[in-house]
C-alpha cells in the first residue's frame, strides 16, 4: 500500500471516531432532552412523585416513666399525619404539664409529662389511633422505671399494645424485618434503581453479582451510618440517589438505541458501578432508619433485621420484574415490539428520577 493510501485510510478511520464519538453524544443528548421534556409535563401536570420516594415516616410515641405511672411522653408523627393520628394513653393519666411542640423538617415533636393514677404501664394498653386512615405505622418506645425497655411496631390492625413484663430479641428482629420491607416496598426511588439494574445487565449470572454488589454497598454505608461512623447531609444524600438514577435510565435508553456506540463503564463492569452507587443508596436507607430509631440494647439485632428486610424486599421485587419480563418475551415471540417500546422503561424511570432531582436540589440549594 502507498503513503497516500495509507494516509487516507488513516484519515477515514479518525473521520469515522469522531462520527461515533459524535453520535454517542448526540444520543446522550437527544435522550437527556427527552427525560427533561417529559419532567417538565409531570411538573406541568401537577405530579408529585416525590412523594412516593420515602414513604417510611412512622409516628414515634416514647414514654419514660422515671417512677410508677410518671411518664415523659415524647410524641413524634410527619407534619402531614397532624389531627389524623393521636397516642392512646390508659384512661387514667392525666396531663401534669404543658404540651410543647418543636416543629421539625418534615415532622413535628411534642413533649409532655403525665401522671396515672393506677400506677406502672406493665399489664396496661398504649398505642396510637388513626392508624387506618394515614395507612402508616408507628413505632412504640417504652422505658419502664424499672430500666427495662419496650418496643413494638403498631399497625392499622393493631393500633393497641399491651405493655409485657419483658420484651424478646425475636420482637425487636420481627419487628425491624417487617419495617425493612416496608421501606424497600413504599421507596420509589431504590426500586427504580433496581429496575434500572435489571433492565441494564444481560444475563443472570451478570445480574446475580450487580445486584449482590448493589447490596454489599448499601449494607455497608447503613451500618457504618446508623452506628455513627458515617454522617452526610440527607438533603445532599437524597439528591444525588436521584442523580444515580439518571444515570442508569440515560444507560438503559442507551442500550435500547438501535446504533449503540461502545459500551459505557456502567454496561461494561455493572457490579462495580452498583457496589459504588449501593454505598450512597445506603446513606439514604440510614436516614430512613434514623426517623424511627433504634432500641437501646438490641441496635445490632435490630440493624441486622432492618437490612434482612430490605434484601428480602428488594430481591422478591428483582423476582417480579424478571418474571414479568419472562412473560413479556412469551407473548412477543413471534414478532418483534416497535422500537419505541423498548425504550418506555428508561423514560418513565428517567422522568421519575429528573423529578426527583429537580425538587431535591431545590431543598438542598433552599
Amino acid at each position: 500500500m502507498t503513503r497516500s493510501a495509507v494516509r487516507a485510510a488513516a484519515r477515514a478511520t479518525e473521520r469515522a471516531s469522531v462520527r461515533s464519538t459524535l453520535q454517542t453524544t448526540g444520543r446522550a443528548v437527544r435522550a437527556l432532552a427527552r427525560l427533561l421534556a417529559a419532567a417538565l409535563a409531570c411538573a406541568v401536570l401537577g405530579a408529585t412523585p416525590a412523594a412516593l420516594a420515602h414513604p417510611l415516616d412512622p409516628a414515634l410515641l416514647e414514654l419514660r416513666e422515671s417512677a410508677p405511672g410518671v411518664l415523659d411522653v415524647s410524641w413524634k408523627t410527619a407534619r402531614a399525619a397532624q389531627g389524623v393520628l393521636e397516642p392512646v394513653l390508659p384512661d387514667d393519666c392525666r396531663d401534669t404539664s404543658e404540651r410543647r411542640a418543636r416543629v421539625q423538617r418534615r415532622s413535628v415533636l411534642w413533649r409532655w409529662s403525665v401522671t396515672c393514677e393506677a400506677g406502672g404501664l406493665v399489664g396496661r394498653e398504649v398505642g396510637v389511633r388513626g392508624l387506618a386512615a394515614r395507612q402508616g405505622d408507628a413505632l412504640l418506645r417504652i422505658e419502664l422505671a424499672d430500666g427495662r425497655r419496650v418496643q413494638a411496631v403498631l399497625r392499622a390492625d393493631a393500633p393497641l399494645f399491651t405493655v409485657p413484663e419483658r420484651a424478646g430479641p425475636l420482637d425487636v428482629f420481627a419487628d425491624y424485618l417487617l419495617l425493612g420491607i416496608e421501606h424497600i416496598a413504599g421507596g420509589l426511588d431504590h426500586l427504580a434503581f433496581v429496575l434500572g439494574l435489571v433492565l441494564l445487565v444481560r444475563g443472570r449470572r451478570a445480574l446475580l453479582w450487580t445486584i449482590t454488589a448493589f447490596t454489599v454497598g448499601h449494607s455497608v454505608t447503613l451500618s457504618l451510618a446508623t452506628l455513627g461512623f458515617v454522617d452526610a447531609p440527607t438533603a445532599l444524600v437524597e439528591a444525588l440517589i436521584a442523580a444515580s438514577i439518571v444515570v442508569v435510565a440515560l444507560e438503559v435508553a442507551h442500550l435500547r438505541e438501535p446504533d449503540v456506540g461502545t459500551a459505557s463503564l456502567l454496561a461494561r463492569r455493572p457490579w462495580l458501578v452498583a457496589f459504588a452507587f449501593g454505598l450512597l443508596h445506603g446513606l439514604g436507607f440510614a436516614g430512613a432508619l434514623a426517623d424511627v430509631g433504634l432500641p437501646a440494647g438490641e441496635i445490632p439485632l435490630a440493624l441486622l433485621a432492618f437490612n434482612v428486610g430490605i434484601e428480602l424486599g428488594q430481591l422478591a421485587f428483582v423476582a417480579l420484574v424478571l418474571g414479568v419480563l419472562a412473560l413479556a418475551r412469551a407473548a412477543l415471540a413471534h414478532r418483534a415490539p416497535a422500537a419505541w417500546i423498548r425504550l418506555v422503561p428508561a423514560y418513565a424511570i428517567g422522568t421519575l428520577a429528573v423529578v426527583w432531582l429537580c425538587e431535591r436540589v431545590v431543598t438542598l440549594v433552599g
